[in-house]
């Protein structure tokens, strides 16, 4: 050993210490309180006061014994002994010098230890260079533990600036620092000063370490909490501010309401994403900025519409049946057509099918049965007009760059509707226009897609929306104007006009029971003949729907209501006799069949937007140059069809007898009566040839027969559409024998029964077969 200790043994009363560390020169007080120390202590203070005080190895144990104890201790000289309630003693004991147990000598009633004992006189030491430089290092050491803890005081340094003493140095200083137990014993027992200096110093830097990284975490946190203090502080004097100028903090109740909304749906992430940035936007714009009206428009958009809302669907077979027949009379074909939907979408469970398009004249009542399949799945119904519609914004929406801006038709329906999932009726597609602004045509397309409509996205939104799950269904009255790509999206289902019979059914089923809820009136009080109702059908309406029928009969409740008040009757009856007296003159003259077979008269059958129609063709001829003349407001197509006709009865003249040199010595003049209305396609072909052979052979045609076909240079009769309608015209103009093209004759499934059995039906391939069921024989009425 390198430092003059003398080293002096004597027996000393021993006390083990528990959870403390006592160095040389260091003036503590403890508490005592076990018997064995409280009569080691008794015995110190008998004697010379001095006492041998070792750290326990555990302070748990209660009854330590020599193993339970460090061997290297202090010896202490005892200054003072305060007894304390309950037995115990406070003693305030200074450090000595160093004490090593060499043998307990005494282990009851108190612990008595011969005791090696190191003391050294620092006039026999002399400092060299390297303990110099240890004695500074620790001495910075120490300047940069308190700079980091808080706890030790400062004062401190200035207490260790007069030691000279390396081996005080180093017990002083680890008399003021926290350290760990094991730490304070391994100081204890190096006796070396350089040594002890030297495991001072690298646990002095070691608990640098840990405080610099306690205090690095400690000014994080701190930072994270002035930050979130700092919010709160500002946002309590904005609303101070706000509250002095009379403003009142609604913004910000708005705010945490719109977050609480959002959060709450389950939109899609992006979505909820972008509308939580908008909220973000918003707690940053000033209550009188013109962006906050935009962003709440906006907001208020996102959590209205119904992301994560839709209705249960129950698709039930027989019940749908049931409504549908209630709603609507008729229409078998159709409701056939439904039920199979229905039907498929049960077995399938599946979300995606066809998109409905239902094709027919006006009034037919193509919005009630939507309506009517949306009750069925239990689905809520949203409509849509479509008719007039140039505008591509009106589909899609106008961005939010623009004042006022909205989002489109498509997405206001959804929210009317509440829920992800309504039947959806597009009415009127075919009335969809277009111009400068865009083409809403080319916008439905991705909608009607539903390979494509799972993120169909407005442009107000700036968001997809998934309408994957909603049932479009589309009407329109004819599909001719209706885009090939968007028709090509869409399932056609063709409703045709309704006969006499069904008319006279729904109104006596659905109208005048609805008219006369309306008008106030009982079934006692009025009595509407059935005569009454086909005379309205037939006289004052021309329609394939039931419109203006139902506006006839209200026309006659209201007339019936005033009389009923103006004379006090109880009960009025209105019937085919007096139907005048109500309505006034008949507005149509019925088509009814010629008195006689006529020379150049021929009946023809038209199909029209609002059902079909008898056309009289009417030829006649007279000296002249071959000139063909067609007047009656024809179209070209009709035009076309004529001269086809006149064409081929110049190349068959001979088998036609007629005179070959008619087209030279004859002037034709074809006419289609009710000039003021248009008319066109090639249906009329056959009528129009047949009534031209008629005049040039002076033949008479069979008045009871109406024809319909196209023709072509051959004589071939080609097949033509709307033969139902058509077919429903002839019956009610009292037609017996109704020619058709061959090839029409799988139509003829789709008549009613009613209709078959009053009416004969000729198909025909060609012209010839025409005149031999039409015309008289060819000769037999010639005048030489």
């Amino acid at each position: 050993m390198n430092n003059p200790y003398i080293i002096e043994e004597r027996t000393l009363p021993l006390i083990p210490l528990r959870g403390i560390s006592i160095f040389p020169h260091m003036v503590i007080h403890f508490d005592v309180g076990r018997e064995k120390s409280v009569q080691a202590l008794e015995k110190a203070m008998m004697d010379d006061s001095l006492i041998l005080l070792c750290t326990q190895i555990n302070p748990k144990v209660e009854e330590p014994l020599q193993k339970d104890f460090y061997q290297v201790g202090t010896v202490a000289k005892v200054k003072q002994m305060l007894k304390l309630p309950g037995g115990s003693i406070r003693v305030l004991v200074e450090g000595l010098s160093r004490g090593k147990v060499k043998e307990i000598v005494r282990e009851e009633p108190y612990f008595e230890a011969l005791t090696e004992e190191f003391t050294y006189s620092m006039e026999d030491f002399e400092k060299n260079q390297d303990m110099e430089a240890i004695m500074r290092l620790v001495t910075l050491d120490l300047e940069e533990y308190i700079g980091l803890n808080s706890k030790v005081s400062s004062e401190v340094l200035f207490t260790i600036s007069d030691i000279d003493d390396p081996g005080r140095l180093a017990d002083v200083i680890a008399s003021y620092i926290f350290l760990k137990q094991e730490d304070d014993q391994k100081i204890l027992e190096t006796f070396d000063f350089y040594e002890r200096l030297e495991v001072l110093h690298q646990i002095l830097q070691k608990e640098i370490e840990l405080l610099k990284i306690e205090d690095k975490i400690n000014q994080r946190v701190k930072k994270q909490i002035n930050k979130v203090q700092k919010e709160y502080y500002l946002k309590e004097q904005l609303k101070a501010i706000q509250k002095e100028l009379g403003e009142d903090d609604d913004l910000s109740n708005e705010i945490e309401e719109y977050q609480k909304k959002i959060n709450k749906i389950k939109m899609p992430k992006e979505v909820k994403e972008k509308a939580l940035k908008e909220v973000e936007r918003l707690t940053k714009q000033s209550p009188h900025s013109a962006e906050v009206g935009v962003i709440r428009t906006y907001l208020d958009w996102i959590v209205e519409l119904p992301w994560d809302k839709e209705t249960k669907e129950k698709i039930d077979i027989k019940r749908a049946r049931e409504i549908l027949d209630e709603d609507h009379y008729g229409l078998k074909d159709v409701k056939e057509r439904i039920l199979e939907f229905i039907a498929i979408r049960k077995l399938t469970n599946s979300i995606k099918g066809p998109i409905l398009c239902l094709v027919g004249p006006p009034g037919v009542g193509k919005t009630s049965i939507a309506r009517s399949i949306a009750s069925s799945l239990n689905r809520n119904f949203v409509r849509m007009s479509l008719g007039g519609v140039r505008d591509e914004a009106e589909i899609r929406g106008h961005r939010r760059t623009y004042v006022g801006s909205m989002p489109g038709r498509i997405i206001s329906s959804i929210k009317k509707a509440g829920s992800k999932n309504p039947v959806f009726l597009f009415d009127e597609i075919d009335k969809l226009a277009n111009d400068f602004r865009g083409d809403p045509a080319s916008a439905l397309l991705e909608v009607l897609d539903p390979e494509q409509n799972t993120t169909f996205t407005d442009h107000f939104l700036d968001a997809p929306f998934d309408l994957s799950k909603v049932l479009f269904i589309t009407t329109a009255n004819t599909t001719s104007s209706i885009p090939p790509a968007l028709l090509d999206r869409m399932e056609v289902i063709r409703i045709s006009g309704y006969t006499e019979e069904e008319k006279l059914q729904i109104a006596k089923r659905y109208l005048l029971p609805k008219q006369m809820k309306e008008h106030g009136l009982t079934n006692d009080r009025l009595i509407l003949s059935d005569s009454a109702i086909r005379g309205v059908i037939s006289h004052y309406t021309r329609e394939a729907g039931v419109r203006n029928l139902e506006r006839y009969i209200a026309n006659i409740c209201r007339k019936v209501a005033k009389k009923i008040v103006e004379t006090d009757k109880k009960r009025i009856r209105v019937n085919a006799n007096n139907l005048s007296t109500y309505l006034g003159a008949e507005k149509f003259r019925f088509d009814t069949l010629e008195e006689k077979n006529q020379i150049g008269v021929a009946n023809g059958l038209a199909w029209t937007a609002v059902g079909g129609e008898t056309l009289s063709v009417e030829v006649t001829t007279m000296q002249g140059t071959g000139k063909t003349q067609l007047t009656g407001k024809l179209g070209d197509v009709m035009k076309e069809s004529a001269m086809a006709g006149i064409s081929y009865i110049r190349a068959n003249a001979d088998k036609l007898k007629v005179s070959p040199e008619f087209y030279k010595e004859l002037d034709i003049h074809i006419h289609v009566p009710e000039g003021a209305i248009p008319k066109d396609g090639p249906s009329a072909g056959i009528t129009i040839a047949t009534a031209v052979i008629s005049a040039l052979t002076n033949t008479p045609i069979n008045r009871e027969v109406a024809m319909t076909g196209e023709i072509t240079l051959r004589g071939r009769v080609l097949p033509v559409g709307g033969i139902k309608e058509k077919l429903l015209a002839a019956h009610r103009m009292g037609v017996k024998k109704v020619i058709l093209p061959f090839e029409n004759g799988k139509d003829l499934e789709e008549i009613p029964d009613k209709v078959k059995k009053k009416m004969n039906f000729v198909l025909v391939k060609n012209l010839d077969e025409v005149i031999q069921n039409a015309m008289e024989k060819i000769g037999e009425n010639n005048e030489d």
